[in-house]
């Protein structure tokens, strides 16, 4: 099972595109998310030691890795880093107001057809699903029966949830992901499922998927 977590709130959330730029760093209260989330992460582990984390993965930009490190002290794991797990390279878009932005003719083709778009000097949506969903696959072979967190970014964790769930690219961004919430995906033999999406409550559930 994997538990992907979208970091917590930064300053720029909801505001700008802040991509791969260095330097962007969780809010106080994006550092209260990730401190929640720990706890509900933890007491999954607690409840139900079958269950429980063996390795926390986020990807290397600062907001991701301080929403993992809570979750890694709670487990008493360390942060590993997965240059897999990062943020669309949005190329020339990166740092944009997501206001001008939408202003754009390509902003349509960005919402409803998303198959078909590569940022400026970046990469496709279709390469970073491709990206997104082949480091799960690598995690999940190094992990076989057990549970691991992936703290990653919104469009990563929708394209891996979509992958999951058969639901094609072009649909991807009908699905919500907000800040510190958990994703959750059991791989088997027989495919993957999706067990829960943008989960802000308790993980009790899952203990016994």
């Amino acid at each position: 099972m994997v538990l992907l977590v979208r970091h917590g709130k930064t300053p720029t959330t909801g505001q700008v595109l802040p991509g791969r730029a260095p330097g962007l760093h969780l809010s106080d209260e994006g550092q209260a998310q990730a401190d929640a989330v720990a706890d509900r992460i933890g007491l999954l582990a607690d409840g139900s030691k079958a269950h429980g984390p063996v390795a926390v993965y986020a990807s290397p930009l600062e907001r991701t890795t301080e929403t993992a490190r809570p979750i890694a002290r709670r487990l008493g794991l360390r942060v590993r880093n997965d240059k897999g797990l990062l943020e669309c390279d949005f190329g020339t878009w990166t740092g944009g107001k997501l206001g001008d932005l939408a202003k754009k003719p390509e902003w349509a083709t960005v919402q409803r057809n998303p198959s078909g778009f590569r940022f400026p000097s970046g990469e496709s949506f279709l390469e970073m699903q491709t990206r997104m969903t082949s480091a799960l696959a690598r995690l999940v072979e190094q992990h076989r029966g057990e549970t691991i967190v992936a703290v990653s970014h919104a469009d990563p964790i929708k394209a891996a949830v979509a992958q999951a769930a058969g639901t094609p690219l072009d649909l991807f961004q009908r699905l919500t992901v907000a800040p510190c919430s958990v994703s959750a995906l059991a791989f088997t033999r027989g495919g993957p499922y999706v067990l829960t999406v943008n989960s802000t409550d308790s993980l009790a559930a899952l203990a016994i998927a």
